[in-house]
Formats: structure tokens, sequence, C-alpha cells
């Protein structure tokens, strides 16, 4: 059975003086465009300086294959060497602090959603499996190939992994949320998730199979598929900007009494 009811982000209760009002006060959908905005012009950023200044090592590879493009995974300047690693590591470890908040948010709103127990599983498992992939990113992240490759390498499949996992139950439980829904937000977020978590599994295979041909022009296009996982990735969540639209999220101080 699915019930409806209203959910808000955060409810502080509020005294008459000016020191118990909040100390910030933020649109959830100026967040989410800020937080999705970090990783995006970081990697651009990295990506354009490898193959700007570092353009034999951006498209080194540990295997010896030729590359002609820089990637993620097998980069040794993409996101290795300074300035690169720089920037990618201060705008990866800017944008995991919201990213964890917003997994927590989705995971007291989908338990306003059901009462079955069946979802309520779900729900925990998909908080599960994107705390796992904002760890497995940080850990690709302040991990570099250079340091320890295997690491590195662990740390990218755990992200992708856990990454497409979340993508799945998310899917899964919004199709449970729009049968009862009449919101548009509610439908155009679940059919947004559901194209971009296909497009990503679609990427992911490409380049898989780009990667086994393991030649100098497959690889090429197995790092233009990294790109696109990763793009997608971040647009999946981007749909949050509709779920969580007319909240706000809030730092107060409690009133007198309810203090610690």
């Amino acid at each position: 059975m699915i019930k409806r009811v209203t959910w808000k982000m955060q409810q502080v209760p509020y005294g008459s003086v000016d020191r118990d009002r909040p100390l910030i006060r933020v649109p959830f959908t100026r967040l989410a465009v800020v937080t999705v905005s970090l990783p995006l012009v970081g990697l651009g950023a990295c990506i354009a300086l490898a193959l700007l200044y570092h353009y034999n090592d951006a498209t080194y590879t540990h295997c010896q294959v030729g590359n002609k493009l820089a990637s993620i995974l097998h980069s040794l300047a993409a996101i290795s060497l300074t300035p690169e690693r720089y920037i990618w590591r201060f705008s990866i470890g800017l944008h995991s602090a919201p990213r964890f908040l917003v997994a927590w948010g989705y995971l007291r709103f989908y338990r306003g959603h059901f009462s079955w127990r069946l979802s309520e599983l779900l729900s925990g498992l998909t908080f599960l499996f994107a705390f796992g992939e904002n760890v497995g990113l940080l850990l690709l992240t302040y991990v570099s190939s250079t340091e320890t490759y295997r690491l590195h390498k662990s740390g990218f499949i755990m992200f992708i992994v856990c990454s497409l996992v979340h993508m799945l139950l998310t899917c899964r439980l919004w199709s449970l949320i729009v049968k009862v829904s009449f919101s548009s937000d509610e439908m155009k977020s679940y059919w947004c998730k559901l194209r971009l978590f296909l497009s990503n599994c679609c990427c992911c295979l490409v380049a898989g199979y780009f990667y086994w041909r393991h030649n100098t022009y497959f690889y090429t296009l197995f790092a233009v598929c990294e790109y696109l996982v990763v793009l997608t990735n971040m647009a999946f969540h981007m749909t949050a900007y509709w779920d969580f639209g007319g909240k706000e999220v809030m730092v107060a101080t409690p009133p007198e009494g309810k203090r610690f």
C-alpha cells in the first residue's frame, strides 16, 4: 500500500528573537544546480588543461595502447597532475557533502511515501548505494592512478556499480510513486530518470566493448563513453531539481529549551 503525505526537507521551530531565526536559507533548486555544476565544471577544466599542457601524459595508458583522448580511468594527467588534481579534488570534495545530504533527504522522502515494508527496504538499499557511489567517487578522486592504480581502479568500479544499482532502485521506487501521483513534476522526473538510467547502462556496455577491443581507435571511443557515463550520471542526480523544487535547505538555531 502506498500512502501520500506531505514531506518537508527540514522543519525547524522558530522563536521570537533574532537568534532563533535561520542562519542560512537556500532554495534547493539553487543548491542542486551548484552541486552538479561543481564536478561538471571541474572535469571540463581538468580535461582542457590536460590536453593543452600535458597531452602526452593525458593520453598515456598503463597498457601502452595508443590513445587520442584523456581517459578518466587510465589518464595520468586528467585528474592526477598539477593543477588538474587540485581543481578536481576541490570540486569533488566540495560537492560531496550536499550529495550525502540529498541521499538522506531521499531516504526521508521515500519513507514518507511508502508504508509497504518491501518499499521501505528498497528505500534503505537505495540510500546505501547512493552512499557507496559517493564514497567510490571520493576514492577515485583522492587516490590517483599515479599513486595506487589498483585502489584508484577499485574506486572507479565501486562508483560505477553503486551508481547503476542506485539508479535502478530509484527508478523502481519512482515507478511506484507515479502510479498514484498527479504531479507533472513527478511524472517528468520519473521519465527523465528512466531515460537517463537506460542511457547510462548503454554507455557502460559500449564502453566495456571498446575497452575489450583495446586498440588506439577503440580506446579513444572508450574515453568518449566514459565522459557520457559521467554526464548521464550527473544529469540523473540533477532530477532532484524537480523532486525537491519547492523546498529549502536551512541551518538554524533551535529556540530556548531545545538547545543541548
